[in-house]
């Protein structure tokens, strides 16, 4: 593979969507921007032109290009290798990168000419070097900098019609959740980014809606809960008005401060990762930060949050190992009386480079492993491994059984006027209804789409009109 020589290279790269759920409908404006592709881009040297095509908006239709580079989950990874053979037969180099490529790399590589493992700061400008002088090296493994000093990412090749803008503001998990491989990717330290860089980026970006991307805004411990508390100061004091929401751990109500100062720095959301209301669950999944927290403060962490405006989506899993369908049936019970305003429920999924992946690769359960095609199939919504306790079609017919009675519409209208009354707030109300939409249409696979907020509740009037412009639902 070469690179052409011209005066002005291009880079072309592709956030590539799986087609396997071509049918699946979910409202364009509330994803967030491929974040990994805008910081390779900015750390692109000018002489080289980049252009993003996001098939989130688009589907690919050829471009000629010098370099492609190209990011994929373990679902969109087998539309990620179809693309780069199109450019690989035309003698075109290809680089793939992301979460996916860092947990198989020797698969990769199969499929590309250049395999970025781990994150992509310190070694992208490498690739580009190297490609320039036509001497790309099969992989380049990124090591776990400093979080500080952090490349913005480049906004400005972002499709226009995203709503949502996306910022970083810590990486690494110490936590060991075995369904989970966040703590591969980015390190089992926490890093964080110094409050006046988050800031600074923050005040830059156009958009009103933001999605802090951190696997958990406020951390472990009292040094980062504290940090995280100077980082809603600031935003008050520079009076950056934002919307947003955030992914945390149940220790987000451990400090009614923190409570209060992220109210009113904008958070109208939170998504904890609840996954089930049983011990033994959590036990068996490693969850140990939900069993210091203790089930039966669940609903008092909720409460909490609902005293300050702020709205909880919570995360669930189905068929976890132990589950039966009546475990199942008992999680939806518990997630429809419990004080739960948005819900995510997936059914358990084992990622490649997680505990449960090895674990169960090594007892023969993984159903699905004619790779890399059976990639697809692990999207969270569709069963990869044989269950202990339920058959295929067991499995399935009782999931979906569950999602009938979380994200039916009498369920969902009452979650939002339950929200509306416990939270006080019309636009936490909104976010949670319009969250539970998107999880619908995401389980049933655009079968059965759900109207937008303003259809069902009849919310298009005059009087609400200020109210439907601030949502990111509309």
């Amino acid at each position: 593979m070469s690179i052409k020589s011209t005066a002005k290279r291009k880079l072309l790269l592709i956030n590539p969507l799986s087609t396997y759920r071509e049918g699946l409908i979910l409202h364009s404006h509330v994803i967030y921007p491929p974040i990994g592709l805008g910081i390779v881009a900015a750390l692109t040297p000018d002489h080289w032109e980049v252009e993003l095509i996001d098939e989130n908006f688009e589907r690919f239709s050829f471009q000629d290009a010098d370099l492609v580079g190209i990011t994929a989950l373990t679902s969109s990874v087998t539309r990620a290798y179809e693309l780069a053979d199109i450019y690989r037969k035309k003698g075109i180099p290809t680089v793939l990168g992301g979460i996916h490529a860092s947990m198989v790399p020797k698969e990769t590589i199969d499929f590309v000419d250049a395999v970025v493992v781990g994150e992509a700061e310190s070694v992208w400008k490498q690739v580009i070097a190297d490609a320039e002088n036509n001497s790309l090296k099969k992989m380049y493994h990124g090591q776990l900098l400093p979080f500080e000093n952090a490349v913005w990412p480049q906004r400005n090749i972002f499709h226009s019609e995203y709503r949502f803008a996306s910022i970083q503001t810590t990486r690494g998990c110490p936590m060991k959740c075995e369904f989970c491989s966040v703590h591969t990717f980015n390190g089992s330290k926490y890093r964080v980014r110094p409050v006046k860089e988050v800031l600074e980026e923050l005040e830059s970006i156009e958009q009103e809606k933001i999605y802090f991307v951190d696997d958990n805004l406020i951390g472990y411990g009292k040094k980062s809960l504290e940090r995280a508390k100077e980082l809603f100061r600031g935003m008050i004091d520079r009076g950056i008005k934002k919307q947003w929401f955030c992914s945390a751990s149940m220790n987000f109500a451990d400090d009614e401060e923190l409570l209060e100062l992220a109210a009113k720095a904008g958070c109208v959301m939170v998504l904890l990762g609840i996954e089930s209301e049983r011990i033994d669950q959590l036990e068996e999944t490693n969850k140990m930060l939900n069993i210091k927290i203790g089930i039966d403060h669940y609903d008092e962490v909720f409460k909490k949050i609902h005293k300050y405006g702020i709205s909880v989506l919570g995360a669930f899993i189905y068929g976890l190992e132990s589950d039966t369908p009546e475990t199942m049936a008992q999680r939806t019970e518990y997630i429809n009386n419990a004080d739960i305003d948005a819900v995510q429920a997936t059914i358990l999924t084992p990622l490649p480079g997680t505990v449960l992946y090895n674990k169960m690769l090594k007892d023969g359960k993984i159903m699905h492993d004619n790779y890399p095609a059976d990639w697809q199939y692990y999207d969270f919504v569709d069963v990869v491994f044989r269950h202990t306790n339920m058959d295929r079609d067991c499995f399935m017919t009782e999931v979906k059984k569950n999602w009938d009675q979380l994200y039916n519409d009498k369920i969902l209208k009452k979650k939002f006027l339950k929200t509306l009354k416990q939270t006080k707030s019309p636009l936490a109300a909104i976010w949670s209804y319009g969250s539970n939409l998107q999880y619908h249409n995401m389980v049933y696979e655009g079968e059965r789409p759900k109207k937008f907020i303003e259809d069902i509740f009849g919310l298009g009037d005059e009087n609400n009109k200020e109210l439907l412009q601030s949502s990111p639902f509309r």
